[in-house]
C-alpha cells in the first residue's frame, strides 16, 4: 500500500508525578470536551484501562471537575479490553465504571462497553456494529479524543509488536490474543483518526521505550510510535522519571511542541 503524508502535531508536557499528570490529563480532558460540545453538540470519547489513568479518571468525579463537563453529552467507548466479565478485577470497563463513570450523571445509553464475556470474535464483531451504529456509515469513525497508555514492549491499546492486528486495515475492532488471555482492541486505522490522542506515561520503567518513540529512529518498531492521527493532535503526559531519557525535552520547562510536517509512515 503507498505510503501516505501525515501532518501531526506532538505535544509533550514533562510533570513532576503520576498526581501531576492526572490533574493535568483532567484538565486537558474538560477543555477539550466543552470546546468540542460547544462545537457539535457531542464528545466521543475512547478510554483505556490499566493503573495510570485511573487517578485521573477519579479526579473527573471530584468536586473540582464534576461539573464542569456537560455529561449527557460525552459518550464513552473503549479502547481495548480483556475478555473477561464486565465484574472481573481486569475489566477495563469496570476499572472506568468503579472510578467515575458510576459517579457522574452519564446516561446509560452513553456508555459504549466491549462486552468481554462474549466469544473474542463476536465481541470484536458486535463492538464494531456499536460504533458504527453512533457514527454513522462514514468509512472510519472520528472519535474526538482517545486516552492510551504505552507498554514497556510499546504496545498500546492492545496493539503487539509483531501482531497481526497492526496490519488491520479494514476493521474497527480485532481481537487478539496474548500469554495472558483474549483481548479485543481497536485497529491502527481508528486510532489514526482521532482528533485528539492523549498518552498517560509514568515511572522509569518507561524511559526507554519513550526515547525510542518520541526520539530514537526505529520508532515504527513500537506500537505506540505508529499512532499519528492523519489530521490531529497528540499530547503526551509524562513524568520526569519517565523522561529520564529524552535530550530533546527541556525539564525545567515542562513541555514542548513539535511539528512534524509530511513524514511518511509506510502501512504494514
Amino acid at each position: 500500500m503507498d505510503a501516505f503524508k501525515m501532518i501531526c502535531t506532538i505535544d509533550v508536557r514533562v510533570l513532576q508525578d503520576l498526581d501531576a499528570i492526572s490533574h493535568e490529563a483532567a484538565a486537558v480532558f474538560t477543555a477539550a470536551s466543552r470546546d468540542c460540545i460547544a462545537l457539535k453538540g457531542s464528545f466521543a470519547i475512547a478510554l483505556s484501562g490499566g493503573s495510570t489513568p485511573r487517578r485521573f479518571y477519579t479526579l473527573l468525579s471530584s468536586d473540582s471537575y464534576i461539573n464542569k463537563i456537560n455529561w449527557r453529552c460525552v459518550h464513552f467507548f473503549w479502547a481495548d479490553e480483556r475478555c473477561v466479565s464486565k465484574e472481573h478485577e481486569d475489566s477495563n470497563f469496570r476499572s472506568a465504571f468503579k472510578a467515575f463513570l458510576s459517579r457522574v450523571p452519564l446516561p446509560a445509553g452513553n456508555i459504549h462497553r466491549i462486552k468481554g464475556e462474549k466469544e473474542p470474535g463476536d465481541a470484536a464483531i458486535e463492538y464494531e456494529d456499536e460504533i458504527r451504529g453512533f457514527f454513522g456509515k462514514m468509512a472510519l469513525p472520528v472519535f474526538d479524543f482517545i486516552i492510551l497508555g504505552v507498554g514497556e514492549d510499546g504496545h498500546t491499546a492492545s496493539l503487539f509488536p509483531d501482531s497481526r492486528a497492526l496490519k488491520e486495515t479494514d476493521r474497527l475492532a480485532v481481537s487478539v490474543s496474548t500469554d495472558e488471555g483474549n483481548r479485543v482492541t481497536l485497529t491502527l486505522p481508528v486510532l489514526n483518526n482521532a482528533n485528539q490522542i492523549l498518552f498517560l506515561a509514568a515511572g522509569s520503567s518507561k524511559a526507554e521505550v519513550l526515547y525510542e518513540i518520541l526520539e530514537g529512529e526505529n520508532r515504527k518498531a513500537y506500537p505506540a510510535g505508529l499512532v499519528k492521527p492523519v489530521r490531529g493532535k497528540i499530547t503526551w503526559l509524562i513524568d520526569r522519571r519517565a523522561a529520564g531519557r529524552l535530550k530533546k525535552v527541556n525539564l525545567g520547562v515542562n513541555n514542548f511542541l513539535r511539528n512534524e510536517k509530511n513524514r511518511k509512515i509506510a502501512n504494514g
